[in-house]
């Protein structure tokens, strides 16, 4: 069964149709990779309504999915609606935006809209659990990110900027075979790494300050996500305290996780850690995030979700302790979840470096 086909399993009973207009959800369910589109899953078929633009290599490869010029798009839509017989469609709620559906109910006469979030949420339920061959990418972009920090290690020095050193990262993953940075990298230098999405600017790395590096790299479609933080020259008794203390947060949480446990448990092992350390409430955001196809998707590790682990599922484990004004400490790995445990897909060092 294709995944378009698996994606009409999730479409509510009182459907007949979805509209998926999502980049990733469309790459995901065809995958073809475009900016633009609009795919229709129905039960009795699907279409890809394609411009100009990506309309001959969409022939060429999309598979299990009939492909359409686009030409007057709404009543193309309307069109292969008719065809599939459907009455009501189905639209992604975290995705389709109010003017997309203002449209679609002016334009799509005799068309009624299911606005709920199921058939969306069924979408991202096929997305959270990742195949073999989903991971091996997350795992290859994965080594270029390690690979991109053991020679950032050789590179930095006093006087440098996080912009300098930001622009050194991207360079090397780009010239290693990565696709593309997964997001805007996070380098920040003393007082600014208090800050967990600081911007990097042209504050220079000093002796006695440590460095955090966030940054990552996609490989065919698919992202990574790491943290390190390093101390430049020397590192003070309370950097080492903070330090250690988020590192055996990091290990502890990574222990714990399994098929089956909660992540809001995950989330608690982390944060109790650190919360009974003297840097209680200094960890202000979630443990971590599912990522794939995009940097963040769902689940994630925090204090308020429901979801469960299942085997399969990739997401980052990045405790954190910031001190305002003064310096900030996050180790971020990612992990795969097995039914027994799971398998970390970072191999960059952990224990504290002094550059």
């Amino acid at each position: 069964m294709t995944q378009v086909e698996k994606a009409a399993l999730g479409i509510p009973e009182e459907a007949q149709a979805a509209i998926v207009t999502g980049q990733f959800n469309r790459r995901y369910l065809t995958g073809f990779n475009s900016s633009a589109g609009v795919l229709i899953v129905s039960r009795g078929g699907s279409s890809l309504i394609v411009d100009a633009r990506y309309h001959e290599v969409a022939v060429n490869t999309v598979k299990g999915c009939e492909v359409i010029l686009q030409d007057d798009l709404h009543e193309q839509i309307a069109a292969v609606l008719k065809k599939y017989d459907a009455e009501t469609v189905a639209l992604e709620s975290d995705i389709c935006t109010l003017k997309a559906r203002n449209a679609y109910l002016e334009k799509l006469k005799g068309i009624d809209l299911l606005e709920d979030d199921r058939f969306g949420a069924a979408i991202n339920r096929m997305r959270a659990r990742k195949s073999g061959e989903e991971i091996e990418k997350i795992r290859a972009a994965q080594k270029i990110t390690d690979k991109a920090f053991e020679h950032i290690l050789g590179f930095i020095k006093p006087g440098l900027t996080e912009r300098e050193i930001a622009l050194e990262l991207e360079i090397f993953g780009r010239s290693h075979g990565a696709d593309a940075a997964s997001f805007s990298f996070i380098v920040a230098v003393g007082s600014t790494s208090s800050m967990p999405h600081a911007v990097p600017g042209d504050k220079q790395v000093k002796t006695g300050e440590l460095l955090l590096l966030d940054y990552g790299f996609k490989v065919d479609g698919y992202c990574s996500d790491m943290t390190r933080t390093v101390a430049i020259g020397n590192a003070s008794d309370e950097q080492r305290e903070v330090y250690n203390t988020v590192l055996r947060a990091n290990k502890a949480a990574i222990e714990a996780i399994r098929s089956g446990i909660s992540c809001k448990d995950i989330d608690a092992v982390a944060r109790d850690f650190i919360d009974a350390s003297p840097y209680k409430g200094l960890f202000g955001h979630g443990l971590g995030h599912a990522i794939g196809m995009e940097v963040h998707e769902a689940p994630a590790f925090n204090r308020i979700t429901d979801d469960i682990l299942e085997s399969g599922m990739v997401l980052t484990v990045e405790p954190g302790i910031y001190l305002p004004r003064q310096f900030g400490v996050r180790i971020e790995d990612i992990i795969a979840v097995t039914e027994n445990g799971c398998e970390n897909l970072t191999s960059s060092p952990k224990e504290l470096i002094v550059l």
